[in-house]
């Protein structure tokens, strides 16, 4: 979340945008994620050059020579603005299709981007205040990007706000992927996943002497364990799907912005029919991890739907679907950690039991992680969990965790209560877990076996395994109380006739 200084900032810019005749909020956010990406590959390139000064090794160049001045830094300090507006929007602006490295998908998504600004002094204001903006402080830009999406009325009914980093992170570490697998998110968003096990392996791949220390004391990891892997890590390790171009476009920026050239992120609904046509490889039994917080936006009509997913659940709930379809799109063994409403796991209709029966007799499903139901807040309120599974293998106990803190207040606000949080526990209990000792279940983390889970009808939800524990409460006798009350009475009216007497 952002707040204070930095929410105004935008707000303002925000205001200038729409004083400047662009009213279209989602050309607005198109138009900022632009100027803002421009930035950020100025920066990235700033970056490689120190690296390669440090390291003597070339890198692929994203300005060339003579194009210098298409740079942040450069065109940021063009006079007139009108000479500024004229080399964004002719030669900035068509370079961004160009930034094509190693194959990557980035120019399809780019080949339409245009500068909607045609007022000089707004540009300038625009760049003025970008500039301004803490683009390389941790996840900032994700963090501007998703109080821009608030700004859209439809935000919510799509389903396009962004996955808490701090959740995404946990998911991340729980599936634990390595340098050699496939990772995939079949509604990929802002690509919030993909880059979360991108910096998860840069962390847990780089040697203790290659991480850089930075002047303000944070560390860069270099992932200098990666090497053997770099081939499959740019090309063929992070696969994403979306059905919204804006979605992919900042996808693509964000990955690249990360060190990933060419990832494959690919415009496509994946429950439709045309899916295994056009990605036969990737549609069913290629995934090593799944990592995904599908949009649950409710129905579809079942001819849209594909025939192998409605084999195994026949429903036209979302939800529902994106399960299904994840467990399709697994290599037996491979392993997913993916965010559903609550009523996926009690839910009563024979598409929700149907689900959970595959789940449990067909896979095995290692965790049920319920979340507090403020952690999407201000965005949408529902009730979620984490289920965790793997393809194939056999169901005999279910790990269960009860978050009920996550480290921010579960009101609209979401400020940090450092505190209050689980999710640091509840990695070392995953880390620690075990059938035979984990058995309390007034415990926050409790194991059931799946035997249970059978006998309630498949019932998944945490509710109907926790135990809760009650502390009598011990009152005093109701004639202490009343005596009390009495004495408390006398007080009352002594005063009052005190006041009555000074009122004369």
């Amino acid at each position: 979340m952002i707040t204070g200084e930095l929410r105004n900032q935008v707000d303002k810019l925000w205001t200038e945008f729409w004083t400047g005749g662009i009213t279209n909020p989602l050309m607005v956010i198109e138009q900022i994620s632009f100027l803002m990406f421009a930035r950020l590959l100025d920066i990235r390139e700033t970056r490689e050059e120190k690296k390669a000064k440090r390291t003597g090794k070339d890198f692929s160049r994203i300005f060339a020579e003579t194009k210098q001045n298409l740079r942040w830094s450069q065109f940021r300090n063009v006079t007139p603005a009108a000479e500024m507006l004229r080399l964004v929007r002719d030669d900035v602006f068509p370079h961004f299709k160009e930034v094509v490295l190693n194959g990557g998908a980035l120019a399809e998504y780019m080949k339409d981007a245009q500068l909607m600004i045609q007022k000089p002094n707004l540009l300038v204001s625009a760049v003025n205040m970008i500039d301004k903006l803490p683009l390389t402080e941790g996840d900032t830009k994700g963090d501007l990007y998703e109080y821009l999406l608030s700004k859209l009325t439809t935000a919510g009914i799509n389903g396009q706000f962004r996955t808490p980093r701090h959740i995404i992170r946990k998911m991340v570490e729980i599936v634990d992927p390595r340098p050699d697998e496939t990772i995939g998110d079949p509604a990929c968003g802002t690509a919030g996943f993909l880059i979360s096990a991108m910096e998860y392996l840069l962390e847990t791949h780089t040697s203790p002497e290659a991480a850089i220390i930075n002047e303000d004391g944070s560390r860069t990891f270099t992932g200098d364990k990666l090497v053997p892997y770099k081939e499959h890590i740019q090309h063929r390790m992070f696969n994403g799907f979306d059905f919204d171009v804006t979605m992919l476009r900042i996808s693509a920026m964000n990955l690249l912005l990360h060190g990933i050239d060419a990832p494959d992120i690919h415009y496509q609904d994946t429950l439709s029919n045309n899916f295994p046509d056009r990605f036969p490889e990737l549609a069913a039994d290629h995934f090593d991890v799944i990592l995904a917080n599908p949009p649950f936006k409710g129905s579809l009509d079942y001819e849209d739907v594909h025939a192998s997913l409605l084999s195994k659940v026949k429903t036209k709930k979302t939800e529902l679907l994106f399960v299904t379809l994840i467990l399709r799109m697994l290599k037996l063994g491979g392993r997913s950690a993916t965010v559903v409403p609550d009523g996926v796991l009690f839910g009563s209709s024979k598409a929700h039991v149907a689900l959970r029966k595959m789940l449990v007799d067909e896979n095995q499903l290692e965790a049920v992680i319920s979340l507090p139901s403020g952690v999407f807040k201000p965005y949408a309120g529902v009730s979620t969990a984490i289920i965790v599974f793997t393809k194939g293998g056999k169901t005999e106990n279910v790990f269960y965790y009860d978050v009920q803190t996550d480290g921010f207040s579960l009101d609209d606000k979401r400020e940090p209560t450092p505190d209050k949080n689980d999710l640091p526990d509840l990695l070392k209990r995953w880390k620690q877990r075990n059938p035979k000792k984990d058995t309390d279940r007034t415990d926050k983390a409790f194991f059931v076996p799946a035997q249970e889970i059978r006998e309630n009808k498949y019932d998944l939800s945490i509710n109907r395994y926790k135990e809760i524990v009650y502390q009598e409460e011990e009152y005093d006798p109701p004639r202490e109380i009343l005596a009390r009350m009495k004495e408390l009475e006398k007080e009352i009216m002594a005063d009052m006739e005190e006041l009555g007497g000074m009122l004369g």
